[in-house]
């Protein structure tokens, strides 16, 4: 490689020389031209070409001489120049496609929208009212003592006395329920106050209230969340003192809302007699 590089440096250094050196006689060359022109005018010269052949010559040694000078001067650049100029790609411009430019644009589709209706003022097509799902409405209060599965009565314990009673609400369920709220109505006839409360389902099942509210003494029992209550027969009761003599039970009511499965079941009633009842019943103590 050292060797190959020392004899490529030699040969443009000696023809670098030769370039520089090198020194076209432009006045001899003209000279040269003017007198084939003269010897052309000359009138006992005789022509052995047609004239036209002559001035072609004249123009062909003027071409000649531009020649070698340009043929010089490039000779001297590309020996003195150390590096090739860089050459730069270019990418022919594209051609458009035929089907690009002459294929005419796709008219929009005509066929109508049949979920759409035109509009009454201004006839443009309009988008179809949407209807808002139902609501779930609530179910309606208790209209009487048998909803279902679920049967209620009302009743005044037979052992209650002259200053003393207790009210019973009875529940019958067919089916296990998962939700229950019982609520026991006492009217203030006089002296009306609680005096303890129970239920025959366990008592760590449910959470009880009581207090006054509007003229009566409520109790109410809430199951708690995750317990239920197992088809069968089941009391509620509330105890309270009142005044001395018989009172009057007419006012008194209760309500039960429950939940079995997927239904809401709701009943209410009072604490009158009913006409199925085996015998009279005591609406008073």
């Amino acid at each position: 490689m050292t060797m190959r590089r020392d004899v490529h440096d030699e040969l443009r250094a000696r023809l670098q020389e030769a370039a520089a050196a090198h020194e076209p006689n432009r006045e001899r060359m003209l000279a040269r031209i003017e007198r084939g022109m003269s010897e052309e005018a000359r009138p006992d010269h005789r022509a052995t070409r047609p004239p036209a052949l002559g001035w072609l010559r004249v123009a062909g040694a003027t071409a000649a001489v531009a020649g070698v000078l340009a043929v010089g001067g490039y000779a001297v650049a590309s020996v003195v120049r150390e590096e090739p100029p860089p050459t730069v790609a270019t990418s022919p411009t594209p051609t458009p496609s035929p089907d690009a430019t002459s294929r005419a644009p796709l008219p929009p589709d005509p066929t109508p929208d049949p979920t759409r209706q035109p509009s009454k003022e201004s006839g443009e097509p309009t988008s179809p009212a949407t209807t808002a799902p139902p609501t779930h409405t609530a179910k309606p209060p208790a209209a009487g003592e048998e909803d279902g599965p679920l049967w209620s009565d009302g009743s005044v314990d037979p052992h209650s006395n002259d200053f003393w009673a207790q009210s019973n609400v009875t529940l019958k369920t067919g089916e296990k329920l998962t939700g229950l709220t019982v609520e026991l109505k006492v009217a203030q006839t006089g002296g009306v106050t609680s005096t303890g409360a129970w239920r025959s389902l366990p008592e760590d099942d449910f959470e009880l209230t009581v207090g006054e509210r509007d003229g009566f003494l409520v109790y109410t029992w809430t199951l708690k969340k995750g317990r239920t209550v197992p088809a069968g027969e089941w009391v509620f009761a509330g105890q309270y003192d009142h005044e001395r003599g018989g009172r009057d039970a007419g006012a008194d009511g209760y309500t039960a809302t429950a939940r079995a499965g997927d239904e809401v079941l709701s009943v209410a009633g009072d604490f009158a007699r009913h006409e199925d009842d085996g015998e009279e019943s005591d609406d008073s103590s």
